[in-house]
């Protein structure tokens, strides 16, 4: 078995810069985290206030700190550094191999959707956002590692894709028809999400999107580690 992890993300239309902020640390114990940020605002001051928040939680992760608590450290760093007036979303993902589990840790209200055995599960329960106050409490989702285990993350950018049209993007069914295509591939998932969204928008996005797709598939016959970014200057 192994992990596979995709990112698709593009800034608002006509946005210098995206407030979605995503990083990626190796975890001290093994394994691998995600950190996804969304800062309030768009363009150069959100990202200003995902980084805060996104590097506070990296650093703490690189520590040992476990998920749940770096969140909310994070969260407690925000709201000290802005005296509570900004705020940000802020999603963990974890491949945890002490534990053998994937971690899902959400201070975001937008879903997760976790795909067990082809089985779409809304990870929703009502949370808030980090920053605003002290002592924050995230939602936690703990799963043991199993193949075709599926997590997609996302900011709100994909949630509300195609209002300004009157065509809300309809996530649910999307996964739906991606999983009705054959066995989970995490790049052309979270492609074709952005890409839908971007549509839904006319092509001119009203707000940063990320997609994040992690899965768990069968192993390939070698024991190489492989990163590929693409990021448009």
């Amino acid at each position: 078995m192994e992990a596979q992890i995709a990112v698709s993300k593009i800034s608002k239309y006509a946005s210098s810069e995206s407030g979605d902020t995503i990083e990626m640390i190796e975890r001290p114990g093994g394994g691998l985290s995600f950190v996804l940020v969304d800062g309030q605002r768009s363009g150069k001051s959100a990202k200003a206030i995902s980084n805060v928040v996104a590097r506070k939680a990296i650093s703490l992760l690189a520590d040992g700190v476990r998920d749940g608590a770096a969140a909310r450290a994070a969260s407690d760093y925000l709201y000290t550094h802005r005296a509570g007036k900004v705020m940000a979303t802020l999603n963990i993902l974890s491949i945890d191999l002490q534990s053998q589990t994937m971690v899902i840790v959400r201070n975001n209200p937008a879903p997760v959707l976790l795909i067990i055995d082809g089985n779409i599960n809304l990870l929703d329960e009502p949370v808030d956002a980090v920053g605003v106050r002290r002592e924050i409490r995230p939602a936690i989702t703990e799963i043991p590692l199993e193949e075709n285990l599926v997590a997609i993350v996302f900011t709100d950018g994909l949630l509300h894709a195609g209002d300004r049209e009157g065509q809300r993007m309809d996530i649910i069914q999307c996964v739906k028809d991606m999983i009705a295509d054959g066995p989970p591939d995490p790049k052309h998932w979270a492609d074709k999400l952005l890409l839908h969204a971007v549509e839904l928008d006319q092509g001119r996005p009203v707000d940063d999107i990320t997609v994040l797709v992690a899965a768990m598939l069968p192993r390939q016959p070698d024991d190489a580690r492989q990163l590929t970014v693409r990021m448009p200057l």
